[in-house]
Parts: structure tokens; C-alpha cells; sequence
């Protein structure tokens, strides 16, 4: 199979593509899956994926696909609540190459970009100009200002900016044949289709201004249909028209945006009800005080995020007690003072409504920037919960006005009551829009009728209301079907009248607003019937989700893996841009191949072979996909499966069994060294084993750490250092300097010794990362049997790599479960966490003087921040005298064990280094020390930068008043 095409189709579109097209052309079976979903319920296998390198690739894909008669469905980041961007057609995905500023004017305060730039990536440019694209919404990390366009979509702070309607200037536009038009205010321009389009959409808003007036929402977040009540304006912006359209009617090039000042100052008040009924009914007050946004988060979600390790601690800063409800208003502008003032006008305000002293203020931008990470990620929260009940996206869309907002939620509550469920609620009670989802089972058909009938009950009381059912996130499938009941007949052939003077073909996003199909399709659902897993023999232990599948449906699509800047999250992802290659992608395969959708060999198909390997098991999705998605553990049971039906090649068994012939190895280090000092060997080596040539193999060394003590003492505090296989055969000055900072420290050392053989101790790392599960288990047996006594002593277990120390905390449990792996996670720790805990604890107090440096740069290992430990690594840096530290911002560094050096892979771990951490280290000033823990990421700052990179503990070891000469 080709890397784009899958010639066996012999599909003529997809061959003409192919020929014609610069960008890349997928419609192989498993690129199709990938595609099939957004964030919606819904699954629909798109004909083709078309990813186009530029303009001029679009105009020819629109072309072809007129002269193949084949529908086309416009896709950004993918993230859509309502299956926008899914249909039986051919997906152009815009967020890969489409991502240019093609003009700025800074003192009209406007930009001009391609649909697929994201939205943080946009204001990170015009940052430094003091300027702003206002419209913010929760997913600006992934979100793309052409998907923004397509569902005219809202934020946080719509009360002061308003939709993207309100924020485009001006669309540049393809139609279905491929033709170009600027779509802005009327002017005097003389074509004839454009002149013609205008006219008939002015007669269209003439014949139904009555109408219009009569029927469309009286709510400041309405979103349904097309914009035809904005045809009245004077002058008529045709773009309007655009905005919202979700792809019906053209496809965009350009987009001509409006900008905003940055505002110099924000405050911050969370304000606490004990019922959520009390927070509705004070928005419409709060409001009167001209906040910038007011934004709702209920009961259900703090206990959610409570329970999220990226979150737990923020929550515990900014949420008092055990509230039903809290309100998050925000004031910004030019002034602090005022902004200030308005706050203490706030905690006026909630005492004159009953609530005292009911008011956190933040003011500190850090602050209110972890507590608003809270909010946006409200969505991927609640759907964190396991099980196949999951908050479900169908009428959390609806807005209704202020005054009617309390009475709205308590009798949608009913309405669940009635139906045997409960709904989980958050985001803009500013405008009265409230993101309510039910928990059902979407696998159950009966959950499946309560869907509809929610929904029709719902949108009732919301039409009582004069309200709207598409507040911001669009009218998708899951919403279309319920224009004429909330809307009329009368403005939904209006509809179907701008759909056929723009797209006479039908051709663009079928579907969508005009000619929808059921919402409840169950042909449609991404859990159609019949759906099950159909594959067995998993061998980790997958009972916290109730199985592997359950574990696998955990990802819902939110697209947090395609984040490009923040976090870890996803490396592999951040150098490809391919969603082949990202958390999102992985899962969606791997749920369609279980579920054998894509056949019954998929799960071990080379096609899946090829989604995973680039997964550097990083472990960042387990921390940072707020759903919970662990591709890190998912990539353990695929390859258990892949080896066992196509066995192990020379190069993985050389990895996966390095601790077990190091012993025979480290007795001639010199022969096997030879690699290094010999090109010819390295580029053999290559040939038959698959390493790279690029790069020098790691050098294996006469000194090795030997043994230490193994008995445990009376008289002393004891601690257990575990030696991993890196630290005592390849950098054993590291496993020594460990002995010495913690005998300063006042510890006794144990070092532990298998109960039976003589071969040291290995966690089983190494075996995990080929999916030999079973040999790890082996080595998993011999650590647990060989700590078992210090466990059951709660004397602490000490390491150094943190890959290897905290399988122990994470792998074992999934090897083995029960008491005894989760006695040793309690106890395992690594070298910072273990000294931060002692001296916290007043046990220890390590004196340490200046060091020849003033300052270390410092890398997190990728695990290390998946588990939430890189604080302590910090804290016990900054114990030396005078030493400045400096974290970088840095994703994964590439190496992720053996995958540098793997010949295929060699440049894609580069492009992951050279993301962020080795520009960093190469700005570096010469006396400053590079500080990291991880051995591949020494290894790589080494080959990338030319710079020595130390483990902590020997930063610790220098610092020592009295190092010792162990």
C-alpha cells in the first residue's frame, strides 16, 4: 500500500486525485475511519480525504469532484458537537498545510487568513502588536478560524464581542465549479453571478422580513439556519451569509478578520451558590455590572475535575466548600482600578442577593489562567466519566433569555427526571446559553429513543421561551431536523432557497441546515446496532473501564491531542500534522478495528502497525487528554497482539532483552563499543538490524555500579535504591551520586538483589515498549519478589530513571493488579519526590553550598510531567544557594528509549527535539548546566546539541558540603 493512496481500491476519483494534486490524497480504509468522526455522536465514512498543499489544489479537488458528481465536506481541527464535518463525500481537511497569514494591518486593526490557522496560534502572532482575535472559544488550542467561520461560533466573552458573524469583514470563496468570489459589503462590482446572488437575496429578505421578525430568537446567542435576518442590514455584508453556513454554500480560501485591543487588565471573581437554581437566576443581575464574561459550572463537573490530576489542584485553590454552582465573572479593561472596583461591586451585588462573603477573587493572570483551563476543558471533563453512559452533545446548544434562564434549567431537570436520567451543566449563562448534557448509553437503543424524546421536549420549552436550539455550536446533523419546528416552514424553505442559489449541485456539505436527515439515524451513530467488541486476549488488565473497548471509546473526538504549543501532548502529532499520527487518530482506528468495522485482521493489519508506531508512549495523553485516553498503555496491548501474530524482529528483541544479556555484555565493553569507533560496523548494524547510522549507540562501560547493601539497619532511616539497567551499565556515576546524597541526607542505602539468580533487577520497561507483555511480566515478578520485604516495612523505593520508576507506579497495576502492585506504587518514588517529601516532613535538611554555575536549564522527562512530579525536581534545585532554574517548555525530546535510534524514525525524533528543547539548550550561555533525569533525553541533547546533559542527582552530588568519593 502506498503512504497516500490504496491503489487496490482502483478508485478512478481517488487516481485523478493522486495525479493531480500536490497535498496528500488518503483513501485507504483506515484513513476513511479516521475521518468518519468529529466530537459528535455520529460515524459517517467519508468517500476520500484530501489534504491540499494550497489554493490552487482546492479549485482542482472542487473541479474533480464536479466531474465525479461526489459531494465535498470542508474539515478544520474536526471538533464539531453536531457531525458538520461528516458526510459520504470527500473531506478536505484544511488545519495541515492551509494555515498562512496572507496580510496584517495593524493600525486598521484587521488580518487576512487561510481557513485552516488555528485560533492560539493567530493570536500568538499578533500578540506583540497588543491586538487580539476576539472570539475565544473553549477549543482556541485546536479550533481553526475556518471551522470558527463555518459554525459561526461564540466564547466565553460573546456578552462584550459578540459571534464570528459580528468579526469577519470579509470571506474570499470557491464555488462548487471551482470559481473565486470575495464575499464582503455590496459594492459596485459588475459580475453577473455576484450581482445576481445579491439581488436574489435581497427579494429573499424583502418577501420575509415579516417572517423573520416574527419567527428568529430574541436571544443574543442564535445560531440556527442561515443568517437571512442580517440580508437587512445596510449595507449587506454577503459574508453573513457565509458565516454559519457550516460549508453549505462555498468553500472558503481567505477570511478578513476584525481584531480587538488586548485588554490591559482582567479581574476575576468565583462567585458560590449553594443551589444551582440561585447561580442561573443571579446572572441576570450580575450582567448589569458589564462583566466580560459570565460563565456557569456546576457540581457534577468540580467533582469531575477534582478527580483529573490536571486539575485537581487548581480546583482546590479557587472552590470554597462544596458549592452546587459556581459563577466565574469576569471584568477587563484599560483600567485595574476599575476593574477592581467592579469586583468589590460583585461582592456587594451577591450580599445584596443573599450570598456573604461568597466571592474568590483572582487577580493574579496566573491564577485566573489555571481556573479558566478548568472551564474550557468543562466538555472534555464531564465526558471523562467511564462506562458507556456518557454525557451526550444534542441539546446543549440552547439559549433562552436571562430572565427565563432558572426556571429553563428546572424544568429541563424534570424533563431528565422523567426520562431516568441527569443532565451536567456549564459555560455562557452570560447569554443565557448553557451547555447541558444527559448521561445516556448510546449503545442502548432505549437510550437511544430517550434521545429523541428529550430533545423534542427540550426544544419546546426553549421555543416557549422565544429561545434558540443552536446557540454557538451549529445546526449539524443533530440539530437541522428541528428548524421548521422552531422556525416555521416558511423560513426553512428560505433556507433551502440561499443553499440552491449559492450550491445549485447540492454539492457542498450535504445534509446540513437544508434537507437534514433524522437526527436519531441509528445508520448514523457512531455506535450503530450491532456494534460490540470483537476482540479478545488482551493481556493488561483494562477492569477500570470495564475492558479494553470501553477504554478505547474513551476518546470522544475533542481533538486536545492536536493542541500545537502547550504541554506534551502530542509529539508525534506536533512534526507530522497528520491525524494518522496523533492520540485522536490512534483511538478511532483502534475502537473501528476491535469493533470489526475494518475487518477481522485490522487490530494486527500492517495499516495499524502504521498508526501506532510513531506513539512514543510519552504518557502525556494519560495527564493531558482530559477524557483519560492512555495510547501509552494501548500502544502495550496492540503490540502484544502484533507480535503474537507476526512475531519479533532481530532489532526489537536486541532492545527488548538488553537487561538480560547487559551482564555478559558489560564483561567486554570495549568489543561492544566497536560500533562507535567503526563506521562500516554502524552502517551494517543499519542494514540488518534496522538502528541508524546517524547516531552513535549508547557506550556500554568497564565501571558499572556493582551492589551495595542489602540489609536493612535499625539504627538508621533506610531507604531502597533501585538501579535501573541505563544508570548501572551504561552512566553509573549517576547511581553513585545517589548513594552519596543520600547518605548525606542521613540515610541508609539498601540497594536490592534478586531473591534467586544473579542477574540484577530490570522493571520490564524495555519489554513493555516491543509488547512482549509476557517477558515483562517476568521481570515485573523478580522486582516485586525482591521488594517485597521493604514494602511491607513502608521502606520507600527510590529511583533515578523515570521511565523505569514509574512503570512501577503505572505498568504493574495493568500486569498484575491486587494489593501488592498497588503497596509498591504507594512506596516508589523517584529521587526528587523522595528528598521534597523528607524535608517537608523535617526529616532531612541537606546542606549544600554554591556551585561553579549560577544557573541549569532544565528538561522534564516526558513522564515526569505525565505524572506530575517535574515540582519537586524544581524545588530540590532551588535548595543550592544562588542557582537560578530554568525550566524549558519543551514537549517530548524524540528519543523515547530505543525510537531515536531506529534507522525510519530517526527524523521524526529530531523534528521532536528541535520543536523546542534543542533551541534551547543551543541558546544556552556556555557555563550554564544542562539538567535532565531522563537517559534518552540526555542522550539526545548530547547528538543534538553537542552539550553534556546531567541527572539531577549529580547537580545534588556537586552542591554536597562534603561530597563524598563513593
Amino acid at each position: 500500500m502506498s503512504d497516500r493512496l490504496d491503489r487496490a481500491t482502483n478508485d478512478p476519483l481517488a487516481t485523478q486525485l493522486q495525479q493531480e494534486l500536490e497535498g496528500d490524497v488518503l483513501f485507504d480504509p483506515f484513513s476513511r475511519g479516521r475521518y468518519a468522526t468529529d466530537a459528535s455522536i455520529y460515524q459517517i465514512r467519508p468517500l476520500g480525504v484530501v489534504v491540499p498543499r494550497h489554493e490552487q489544489d482546492v479549485v482542482r479537488t472542487l473541479q474533480i469532484a464536479a466531474d465525479h458528481d461526489v459531494p465535498v465536506i470542508p474539515r478544520g481541527a474536526g471538533t464539531s458537537l453536531g457531525g458538520q464535518v461528516l458526510g459520504e463525500g470527500l473531506v478536505i481537511d484544511t488545519s495541515k498545510y492551509l494555515t498562512n497569514v496572507t496580510a496584517f494591518d495593524p493600525a486598521n486593526q484587521t488580518v487576512s487568513v487561510e481557513p485552516g490557522i488555528v485560533l492560539d496560534d493567530l493570536n500568538l502572532l499578533l500578540e506583540p502588536h497588543g491586538l487580539f482575535f476576539p472570539v475565544d472559544v473553549a477549543t482556541a488550542n485546536r479550533a481553526t478560524i475556518g471551522g470558527m467561520a463555518g459554525n459561526n461560533s461564540a466564547g466565553a466573552r460573546s456578552i462584550r464581542y459578540g459571534h464570528m458573524v459580528s468579526n469577519v469583514h470579509g470571506i474570499d470563496a470557491l464555488m462548487a465549479d471551482g470559481s473565486a468570489f470575495r464575499f464582503d459589503e455590496v459594492s459596485s462590482r459588475q459580475d453577473p453571478f455576484y450581482a445576481d446572488l445579491v439581488a436574489r437575496m435581497k427579494s429573499l429578505y424583502a418577501r420575509e422580513a415579516a417572517e423573520i421578525a416574527r419567527r428568529f430568537p430574541e436571544v443574543a446567542r442564535n445560531v440556527a439556519g442561515y443568517n437571512i435576518d442580517r440580508i437587512g442590514r445596510s449595507p449587506f455584508n454577503v459574508a453573513d451569509l457565509l458565516v454559519g453556513s457550516e460549508g453549505t454554500l462555498a468553500w472558503f480560501t481567505r477570511l478578513q478578520l476584525q481584531l480587538q485591543p488586548l485588554p490591559a487588565h482582567k479581574v476575576l471573581g468565583v462567585c458560590h451558590f449553594p443551589t444551582f437554581r440561585d447561580a442561573a437566576d443571579a446572572t441576570q443581575h450580575i450582567v448589569e455590572l458589564a462583566p466580560s464574561a459570565v460563565e456557569i459550572v456546576d457540581r457534577t463537573l468540580l467533582d469531575l475535575a477534582r478527580n483529573n490530576p490536571a486539575f485537581r489542584d487548581t480546583v482546590g485553590l479557587f472552590v470554597r466548600g462544596s458549592p452546587d454552582a459556581l459563577l466565574l465573572v469576569e471584568f477587563s479593561g484599560d483600567d485595574q482600578n476599575a476593574q477592581l472596583s467592579a469586583l468589590r461591586r460583585l461582592d456587594t451585588l451577591m450580599a445584596d442577593l443573599g450570598f456573604r462573603s461568597a466571592v474568590v477573587p483572582a487577580i493574579a493572570p496566573d491564577f485566573q489562567r489555571a481556573i479558566w483551563e478548568v472551564r474550557k476543558a468543562a466538555l472534555n471533563i464531564v465526558m471523562s466519566m467511564k462506562g458507556d453512559g456518557k454525557p451526550v452533545s444534542f441539546i446543549e446548544d440552547c439559549a433562552v433569555p436571562l430572565d427565563k434562564l432558572a426556571e429553563y434549567t428546572t424544568r429541563l431537570n424534570d424533563v431528565f427526571a422523567k426520562h431516568g436520567t441527569t443532565g451536567t451543566w456549564y459555560a455562557h449563562a452570560s447569554v443565557g446559553c448553557l451547555h447541558v448534557r444527559p448521561t445516556l448509553n448510546l449503545k442502548d437503543r432505549g437510550d437511544v429513543a430517550k434521545l429523541r424524546k428529550i430533545a423534542e421536549e427540550a426544544h419546546a420549552i426553549v421555543a416557549e421561551y422565544k429561545g434558540s436550539h443552536s446557540g454557538e455550536h451549529g445546526d449539524g446533523i443533530v440539530r437541522s431536523e428541528f428548524l421548521e419546528p422552531m422556525l416555521g416552514p416558511r423560513l426553512v424553505s428560505a433556507f433551502a432557497e440561499v443553499k440552491q442559489t449559492f450550491d445549485p449541485a447540492g454539492r457542498f456539505n450535504p445534509g446540513k441546515i437544508v434537507r437534514p436527515p433524522r437526527m436519531d439515524d441509528s445508520t448514523l451513530l457512531r455506535y450503530p446496532d450491532g456494534y460490540a467488541e470483537r476482540v479478545g486476549g488482551h493481556l493488561l488488565d483494562w477492569s477500570e473501564w470495564n475492558g479494553f473497548g470501553r477504554a478505547v471509546e474513551m476518546c470522544n473526538n475533542n481533538g486536545a491531542c492536536r493542541k500545537l504549543r502547550e504541554g506534551v501532548m502530542c509529539p508525534s502529532y506536533r512534526v507530522t500534522r497528520d491525524e494518522q499520527h496523533v492520540t485522536r487518530g490512534r483511538a478511532n482506528v483502534l475502537r473501528l478495528a476491535i469493533s470489526g468495522q475494518l475487518g477481522p485482521e485490522a487490530l494486527t493489519a500492517p495499516e495499524m502497525y502504521q498508526s501506532m508506531e510513531l506513539c512514543v508512549g510519552c504518557k502525556a495523553c494519560k495527564r493531558e487528554c482530559p477524557t483519560g485516553v492512555d495510547m501509552a498503555r494501548m500502544k502495550i496491548e496492540f503490540l502484544h497482539h502484533y507480535r503474537r501474530a507476526h512475531g519479533t524482529g532481530w532489532k526489537e528483541r536486541l532492545v527488548a532483552f538488553l537487561p538480560r544479556y547487559a551482564p555478559w555484555v558489560a564483561k567486554v565493553p570495549s568489543f561492544a563499543n566497536f560500533a562507535n569507533r567503526l563506521p562500516a560496523l554502524a552502517r551494517l548494524l543499519k542494514r540488518t538490524a534496522g538502528f541508524t547510522g546517524r547516531r552513535k549507540l549508547p557506550v556500554w562501560r568497564s565501571d558499572i555500579f556493582r551492589t551495595g547493601d542489602r540489609q536493612i539497619r535499625d539504627d538508621a532511616p533506610n531507604v531502597v535504591l533501585l538501579i535501573d539497567t541505563f544508570n548501572r551499565y551504561f552512566e553509573p556515576e549517576n547511581a553513585r551520586a545517589a548513594v552519596n546524597v543520600l547518605k548525606a541526607a542521613g540515610y541508609h542505602v539498601i540497594v536490592p538483589e534478586p531473591a534467586s539468580g544473579r542477574r540484577p533487577l530490570c522493571c520490564g520497561r524495555t519489554f513493555l515498549n516491543t509488547g512482549l507483555v509476557a517477558e515483562a511480566k517476568v521481570e515485573a515478578r523478580r522486582v516485586l519478589e525482591a521488594l517485597r520485604p521493604f514494602v511491607e516495612r513502608d521502606i520507600p523505593v527510590v529511583g533515578l530513571e523515570p521511565s523505569c520508576l514509574l512503570t512501577l507506579r503505572d505498568e504493574y497495576g495493568a500486569l498484575f493488579g491486587g494489593e501488592e502492585t498497588s503497596a509498591l506504587a504507594d512506596c516508589a518514588v523517584l529521587l526528587e519526590e523522595f528528598l521534597s517529601a523528607e524535608r517537608l516532613a523535617g526529616r532531612i535538611d541537606l546542606s549544600l553550598r554554591r556551585l561553579p554555575t549560577g544557573k541549569v536549564l532544565l528538561h522534564g522527562h516526558c513522564h515526569q510531567k505525565a505524572f506530575g512530579v517535574m515540582s519537586s525536581v524544581e524545588e530540590v534545585l532551588r535548595w543550592i544557594p544562588d542557582l537560578e532554574v530554568e525550566p524549558i517548555e519543551s514537549g517530548c525530546c524524540g528519543m523515547a528509549g530505543s525510537f531515536g535510534y531506529d534507522a525510519d524514525h530517526y527524523d521524526t525524533s529530531m523534528k521532536m527535539a528541535e520543536l523546542d528543547l534543542l533551541p534551547a539548550v543551543r541558546n544556552a550561555e556556555d557555563d550554564t548546566w544542562i539538567v535532565t533525569d531522563g537517559t534518552s533525553c540526555r542522550s539526545q541533547i548530547l547528538h543534538g546539541a553537542g552539550r553534556e546533559a546531567r541527572h539531577v542527582v549529580r547537580v545534588l552530588e556537586a552542591a554536597l558540603e562534603e561530597p563524598s568519593g563513593t
